[in-house]
């Protein structure tokens, strides 16, 4: 798996370690506090083949291989959003670390919303699923930094981004400089509101480390995958949003790009996984899980 780590750049600022998980373009992250060894694993993936319909937990196993080749002491399992193109290992990695999940308060109207798109009235449960659900301006500590949590809705109506010291984990909101932002039609998300979570990103510290949620290279003769720039430089140079782009002009480009754009082919298996905090639907008569899957409405 390609990593690469972006060296703490002193007190109060986490090492940053990238992994990339090629077959979904989604770079899972792990933050630690160099001071206490204390770390945060962020957006894991857990590995599924859709046309088996079986999960693997390679990709984390991986990741919590480097937590304790490191010496690292896991104290928080964090995730920006129910994300549409990959199952989340955060139950998994729960099982094996005992640390908390955590995520937006928010993904109770995801939920919601969810529910009727499967016709499962009755599933869904954040407040069981996960061990604590942060809302806007809500603050934690990872080690000695301090953690503050920003609701960056658009690609979901409930996105948070964790910013901890110099860095900020902005998932599916920005993409790499050279890619430009997110989409934002999904069921619950906005051009409207991704323009306004962009610039309230934009208006952190010049330096913040700005850390995406994908990358899908090549792109324009770029071969490695890349996921880290500063506020500074999106805003300087972003594909999408740098320079003095205007909101009618984003919004106008967002809003074209996504109509031209499929479903994540994972989107309809993973929401029901991610909605119970990473764990599949619950196990039927025969002992075997199942998905469901809604015909023709998307």
């Amino acid at each position: 798996m390609f990593t690469r780590t972006s060296p703490s750049t002193g007190t109060g600022s986490p090492e940053v370690t990238g992994f990339y998980d090629s077959d979904t373009g989604s770079i899972m992250y792990v933050a630690a506090d160099p001071a206490t060894k204390k770390a945060a694993l962020i957006d894991v993936v857990l590995d599924f083949d859709a046309p088996a319909g079986r999960t693997r937990t390679d990709s984390a196993q991986e990741v919590l291989d480097f937590v304790r080749d490191k010496g690292l002491s896991v104290e928080w399992i964090l995730d920006t959003h129910p994300h549409a193109d990959h199952l989340m290992a955060s139950a998994w990695l729960k099982e094996q670390t005992g640390a908390p999940t955590a995520i937006g308060e928010k993904v109770h109207e995801i939920a919601e919303l969810w529910r009727k798109l499967y016709n499962l009235p009755d599933a869904f449960d954040p407040d069981r699923d996960f061990d604590r659900l942060f809302a806007d301006g809500d603050t934690f500590r990872l080690g000695e930094i301090d953690v503050k949590v920003m609701l960056s809705p658009g690609h979901t109506l409930g996105s948070i981004t964790y910013v901890m010291g110099d860095a900020a984990f902005v998932h599916d909101t920005f993409m790499h400089v050279d890619s430009g932002t997110s989409r934002a039609d999904f069921p619950g998300g906005s051009s409207k509101d991704l323009w306004d979570s962009l610039q309230a990103i934009l208006s952190l510290p010049d330096d913040t480390r700005l850390n995406v949620g994908h990358d899908y290279p090549p792109v324009d003769g770029r071969e490695d995958p890349a996921w880290e720039a500063t506020v500074a430089e999106h805003r300087a140079r972003n594909k999408h949003i740098g320079g003095n782009v205007t909101e009618a002009e984003y919004r106008k480009l967002r809003d074209e790009r996504d109509a031209t754009l499929s479903l994540p082919d994972r989107m309809l298996h993973a929401l029901q996984v991610n909605l119970r905090g990473g764990r599949l639907p619950p196990a039927e008569s025969d002992g075997n899980h199942y998905f469901k899957i809604p015909a023709n409405r998307f």
